[in-house]
């Protein structure tokens, strides 16, 4: 009975911390990195030196649970990453990925050195156990800081977080095996390497092929198609191991190819894989607090808080400024991807190899990496928000974005419908203008479903729902975000929102439906104006974007911080190839229809 006890208590237990993960949703934009070091406490307290008391030494299924964790941390991190993403970023995300990762490696072995007094190919291991950044950590903390992160910066950040882990684990299972068998086969070491990213990015492509089909072909419950995505995410995983590919690599190509994809019930699958990647990240911070030993952290405690400042102002930003030589980013966009080089559950598992093979020292790996984890946390991810700012690499995201709704429609995979509530200042409520890629089906009005035809003019508070290309439903967000009103009529601010002055022209183009050539698309909106006026800009400057008015708003040393976005009337408007002087658009803006009313209505409140 004293069993069936134990084990209704543990069932108890483990409902309570899963569940209290869930809960913890609700907080993680407020307190981010932490909400994370909380659940480490939790472990921690839990643990054997904790009032919990738990022994729990079992390496082996801290390694098997990290290692299922990791697979669909990866998986979703490739889920949500656009083709036009990380093409732009490609060369110098993977060259970061890979080459930085060895830099960091060979950066850190003198520290370690000096500092753990271990030999240099130990040395070189701590490298890389610490080497690699945590996506998952990295991007909860930039969402929980409320942060609008550059294009370019945005993507690099993104595809190097998700691209570094398997060389990562490579090279720290490669070092540990070194230490091992004591043969320094590097030529053969190089030939593995190339063999397991070749199997798995063939793996990661037909897995991912196969799961799209399967999705597509299978006449599954509504349900289970999130549940028969993450099996066959496990199931490409081992197979991809089994058969001495990468399967890390694997889960990451198989996540680009379904997330890009026509698929059944993306949104729904989306939307799981999240709230299982947030449970992984809860799970892992817990194991390694049960695993570690606060009794034995004094000892070890200063050498492993030099690695760890060494780490962050030495090895990382060398990585960085490196690998980023041959491309054109500025020494702001390089000082932040350095800064923001978090570490998180990626360097808890790392942390736990040495431990499953029995190498001399192993408790020291652990330990550091345990210092390291809680120590960029904590500093790097509560300054994230200072340091973007000072390097002006961010900008506030001052409006929340709209709560949207994908909704599958059986018998086609390439649209959906996606629906959104009207606010009092929503820009569809002036201006109703829409990409030409989607179209008004249906309007919710007092809980009554109508068609566009029978719905006539929307209203506030009314929901609609619109035919859309699953690939792109996110980019009408900023046709219905919710703005805030402005006070008093002002020439900057009579359009319908912002763009910061980094936003690509390729990601304007691709929301308009504008055709560009292929070498205008990295162009930023602050250098289009510069190449359009041919002169530094002024505020209230206007160019012409196809069918859209670009209209300089916070001008910093000439260069176009911010812009406001003119769409279109339903009539042709005249574009307007350069600058106009501020009276002169004053009254052609104030000529258009929607203005006049904006306007008559802001005078009547006055």
């Amino acid at each position: 009975m004293d069993s069936l006890d134990t084990v209704s208590l543990m069932i108890l237990l483990g409902s309570a911390l899963i569940l209290a993960g869930v809960l913890s949703s609700l907080v993680s934009l407020r307190f981010g990195a932490p909400l994370l070091l909380g659940f480490l406490a939790v472990g921690m307290l839990a643990g054997e030196s904790g009032p919990g008391g738990i022994r729990f030494d079992d390496v082996q299924t801290t390694y098997l649970v990290g290692s299922v964790a990791l697979a669909l941390i990866l998986f979703d991190g490739g889920l949500h990453t656009r083709y036009q993403t990380i093409r732009r970023v490609l060369a110098p995300s993977l060259i970061l990925a890979t080459f930085g990762v060895v830099v960091t490696c060979v950066a850190m072995a003198p520290i370690a050195h000096y500092l753990l007094g271990l030999d240099w190919i130990e040395s070189a291991l701590v490298g890389a156990v610490v080497g690699s950044t945590d996506a998952a950590a990295v991007f909860l903390l930039i969402h929980s800081r409320g942060l609008r992160l550059r294009p370019r910066v945005g993507a690099i950040l993104e595809a190097e977080s998700g691209t570094n882990d398997p060389f990562a684990i490579f090279l720290t299972i490669a070092m540990a095996e070194v230490l091992l068998t004591g043969h320094y086969a590097w030529d053969k070491i190089v030939a593995e390497l190339f063999i397991e990213a070749l199997g798995g990015i063939l793996f990661g492509y037909f897995g991912g092929k196969a799961i799209v089909l399967g999705l597509n072909r299978f006449g599954l419950a509504q349900g289970l198609h999130a549940v028969f995505v993450s099996v066959a995410v496990l199931l490409v995983f081992a197979a991809s191991q089994n058969l001495h590919a990468s399967g890390f690599l694997a889960v990451y190509i198989a996540g680009l190819i379904v997330g890009n994809n026509p698929a059944r019930a993306h949104s729904t699958i989306l939307s799981f894989l999240d709230a299982i990647t947030w449970l992984a990240q809860i799970i892992m911070f817990m194991l390694l607090g049960l695993l570690a030993w606060p009794g034995q952290l004094p000892a070890i405690l200063l050498p492993a808080l030099g690695v760890a400042i060494g780490l962050m102002l030495v090895a990382r930003p060398l990585a960085v400024f490196v690998s980023l030589a041959p491309f054109r980013f500025s020494w702001r966009e390089k000082a932040f991807i350095s800064w923001v080089g978090l570490r998180g559950a990626v360097g808890i598992f790392l942390a736990s190899i040495p431990l499953l093979v029995r190498l001399p020292h192993a408790q020291i790996y652990f330990d550091v990496g345990f210092v390291v984890v809680i120590v960029s946390l904590l500093v790097q991810g509560w300054s994230i928000a200072p340091v973007a700012n000072a390097l002006n690499i961010a900008l506030p995201r001052t409006d929340p974005p709209p709560k949207r709704v994908e909704l599958d429609l059986p018998g086609q995979l390439s649209q959906e419908l996606v629906g959104y509530a009207l606010g009092q200042h929503n820009p569809y409520l002036h201006r109703r203008v829409i990409p030409s890629w989607a179209k008004l089906m249906m309007v919710v009005r007092k809980e009554k479903v109508l068609t566009a035809e029978e719905a006539g003019i929307v209203r506030e508070g009314d929901h609609v729902y619109l035919l859309a290309p699953h690939t792109r439903a996110q980019a009408l967000d900023r046709f219905f975000v919710d703005a805030s009103a402005w006070a008093e009529p002002d020439p900057a601010q009579l359009f319908d929102f912002y763009l910061p002055g980094d936003t690509t022209l390729g990601a304007l183009a691709e929301s308009y439906d504008q055709r560009i050539a292929e070498a205008d698309k990295p162009v930023t909106v602050a250098d289009y104006f510069m190449r359009r006026l041919g002169r530094p800009a002024r505020r209230f400057d206007v160019v012409s974007f196809g069918s859209v008015w670009l209209v300089a708003s916070q001008i910093a040393g000439g260069s176009v911080v911010s812009a406001g976005l003119r769409l279109a009337d339903p009539e042709p408007m005249p574009l307007i190839p350069h600058a106009a002087p501020a009276k002169r658009l004053w009254r052609q803006m104030l000529r258009m229809p929607g203005l006049r009313r904006r306007r008559s209505r802001g005078n009547d409140a006055a």
